[in-house]
């Protein structure tokens, strides 16, 4: 057995604002496995400023995976278990060589193309006139479910946003969430989760920085608007953090994000423990390439879930690659009639 990783910038079609920062570019690398004649893939889909995997070892540490490719995937993910993105990408990358086709990791009525995965239309942070052209186009394209970011541009012109949404469309019509990617200050942050619940969001992803368990607890038992903890996992690696962390903040949602708590286990286990206490979660992709996007979606598909995730971020990128994957009418959908652009 021996494998290999490459790096792959991807370029976004358009700058695209969020309270951190407006992203261009984004990079990711590919993990690549061959043994007997046969080929595996798997994105390890790093978030340059997000993933707790950012650090200068990374490409070395890639680079040891490939080289100890033999001691099989379960060792492979001990020694990474501090890396998730790392880990995830040699989840898919097992599974894509152990498979019959290397790009239908959980075969399923998605990938046969008989079933889709509601999906939510993503708007960008930007100028009141940008942010609504964004949402008469998810609008248009049949999207029934918008998230849009906020919390970069004056609070009072989103204000001004929502409600010109909801005097066209009420929530029966058009389900809203918000993520203010940790904009808020605990000291003003109830307020504005106040101001917001008067147009019946559905939620608000990280409204406060994270590390601030406390404060967070106290907003979630608070709050007028359901709350959904995003960034708040990112680098919670053992399964008692995470029940402290979910025990200590009840939050009322969290979001899975494979690539960055650590794969296809990171999420079972985050599952678990949210079941067990009562809180709701989704899925949604951080911003990987067609490769990592695909998997995330067989796997979410796998769960049987019913509302909806967040993985219409495939459109985004100029040098993507061709894949079955189509958004329709506010879905995800497998077209096994369309083939990969990508060559494991």
């Amino acid at each position: 057995m021996k494998a290999y990783f490459q790096k792959h910038i991807l370029n976004f079609k358009q700058p695209s604002g969020t309270s951190r920062g407006v992203l261009r570019i984004k990079e990711t690398y590919f993990l690549s496995i061959e043994h007997n004649g046969e080929k595996g893939i798997g994105e390890c889909g790093l978030f340059r400023g997000l993933s707790i995997d950012d650090r200068p070892d990374y490409e070395e540490k890639l680079q040891w995976i490939c080289d100890n490719i033999n001691l099989g995937k379960e060792k492979l993910l001990k020694q990474v278990f501090d890396l998730p993105s790392i880990q995830f990408g040699i989840e898919q990358a097992f599974l894509s060589l152990e498979s019959a086709n290397p790009f239908e990791l959980f075969p399923s009525d998605f990938t046969n193309g008989k079933e889709a995965i509601p999906i939510n239309g993503l708007v960008w942070m930007g100028t009141f006139d940008f942010m609504k052209q964004q949402i008469l186009e998810k609008l248009k394209s049949g999207f029934t479910t918008i998230k849009l970011k906020i919390g970069a541009i004056d609070f009072n012109q989103e204000i001004k946003l929502l409600d010109s949404i909801r005097k066209e469309f009420s929530a029966d019509e058009i389900e809203l969430r918000v993520d203010a990617n940790g904009a808020f200050y605990p000291t003003d942050a109830l307020e504005k989760l106040k101001r917001l619940s008067d147009f019946d969001l559905h939620s608000i992803e990280q409204p406060i920085k994270v590390k601030q368990w406390s404060e967070m607890a106290s907003l979630c038992d608070k709050t007028p608007l359901p709350i959904a903890l995003d960034e708040e996992l990112i680098g919670v690696f053992s399964n008692n953090e995470k029940k402290e962390l979910i025990k200590t903040i009840n939050p009322q949602y969290i979001i899975l994000k494979p690539s960055l708590i650590g794969g296809f286990h990171g999420c079972n286990e985050w599952i678990k423990i949210s079941n067990t206490n009562t809180i709701g979660w989704w899925i949604t992709s951080a911003l990987e390439s067609n490769i990592g996007l695909n998997a995330i979606a067989q796997f979410t598909y796998s769960l049987g879930v019913s509302i909806p995730q967040g993985l219409g971020t495939g459109s985004l990128f100029t040098n993507n690659f061709d894949s079955p994957l189509e958004v329709r009418k506010g879905a995800l959908h497998y077209n096994p009639d369309l083939q990969w652009g990508f060559n494991p």
